[in-house]
């Protein structure tokens, strides 16, 4: 318990010095534009329309709009809609281009106002898990909420801040880890295998991915967002450390699942085996369940990656005449299939080193 408690007090100062970071960055992109939220008051035209160079139409709208918050609210003004179609009463949001020369503002139509639903959603999301998971379930949703807040109050004021993004993504990884798997499963041996072995994972797939990301010469501006950002931001940023922070993060909620289910299979062959049952046995049939499970698994988590790429893949389909080895060749591509690769390393060495801690740990009660 001491271990425990000195372990928590530490999660607790790291947490405050990324709060402490994030609101120190509060306005350190000075931008004129803002959005604000509207609502349509009468739609006076809408017709289709060509593109220009194509024949492919699309509709556009003359709108009156009503600003409903700021410095303006209440005012009226038309504009025209090329983006998304909008309905007479329908709320959305506008965006307001400040100029700061002439003093006149430009606007636009930025987004549909969708948040109702969304709340509505993670509301059946919560109802959900609350009729079937009980309160294993919310404690899982606490678990989610603890997860997110690391990331948003401690993982990106520490890379906007300078801090090496691999060193700062191993550690709130591992935060995440011991955080989120001792509030959902609470303080007992089982819950320590997996957070030993997922640690223990964490830590060797890092350096397994800053070797590979070196070995297949990627620069890290595989994206238009990431050439972006590091124009954005005063002396710009570790984009290979970028990469790095990424591919470890996309690999916590896989590998939490395989090494929460590792851990509970030995902890229940444990109850089950007879006492003569020996450790070696134990680990045999607990790898025999990892086994199939990592098959599952891989399988998920490159048709994950490919469904989050398959925009991209169709367009490059449609305008690329390069062969298939060219096009694998892009970084673009080729990060992708680094991010799969490693990733699923880390899943597969997951079990064996789970598997060997919760063998250890819990056969000691048993013997």
């Amino acid at each position: 318990m001491k271990k425990i408690t000195t372990l928590l007090i530490s999660i607790f100062f790291f947490s405050l010095i990324g709060v402490a970071l994030a609101q120190s960055d509060s306005g350190f992109i000075a931008d004129e534009q803002t959005t604000i939220k509207a609502q349509v008051i009468e739609i006076i035209k809408q017709e289709n329309m060509l593109l220009p160079g194509s024949d492919i139409k699309h509709t556009v709208q003359t709108l009156e709009v009503r600003i409903l918050e700021g410095n303006n609210k209440g005012k009226e003004l038309v504009l025209e809609n090329d983006y998304q179609i909008l309905k007479n009463n329908e709320i959305f949001y506008l965006k307001q281009i400040s100029n700061s020369v002439t003093g006149k503002n430009q606007y636009s139509v930025s987004e549909p106002y969708r948040l109702p639903q969304i709340f509505w959603l993670a509301g059946l999301f919560l109802l959900v898990v609350l009729i079937f998971g009980g309160i294993q379930g919310v404690r899982g949703v606490v678990s989610l909420v603890g997860s997110f807040l690391l990331i948003l109050y401690v993982l990106i004021p520490g890379i906007l801040h300078g801090i090496s993004p691999l060193f700062i993504a191993i550690g709130v990884s591992s935060l995440i880890i011991i955080v989120g798997s001792y509030i959902t499963h609470g303080f007992n041996k089982m819950t320590s295998s997996a957070v030993i072995g997922m640690l223990v994972t964490v830590c060797f797939t890092g350096f397994l991915a800053l070797w590979s990301v070196y070995f297949t010469r990627l620069s890290g501006f595989g994206s238009e967002e990431v050439t972006y950002l590091n124009m954005s931001i005063p002396g710009g940023i570790d984009v290979i450390g970028l990469l790095l922070g990424g591919i470890m993060i996309g690999l916590l909620g896989v590998l939490y699942d395989v090494s929460i289910g590792q851990a509970t299979a030995v902890d229940e062959l444990f109850k089950l085996a007879p006492v003569d049952v020996s450790k070696r046995m134990i680990y045999k049939k607990a790898i025999r369940i990892g086994r199939e499970h990592i098959g599952a698994l891989v399988n998920t988590l490159a048709i994950a990656y490919v469904g989050i790429s398959l925009p991209l893949i169709l367009l490059l389909s449609q305008i690329s005449t390069d062969s298939i080895l060219v096009t694998l060749n892009r970084e673009i591509f080729s990060a992708e299939i680094v991010r799969i690769v490693i990733s699923s390393i880390g899943l597969i060495l997951a079990v064996p080193v789970t598997t060997l801690v919760s063998v250890w740990l819990l056969g000691r009660d048993k013997s």
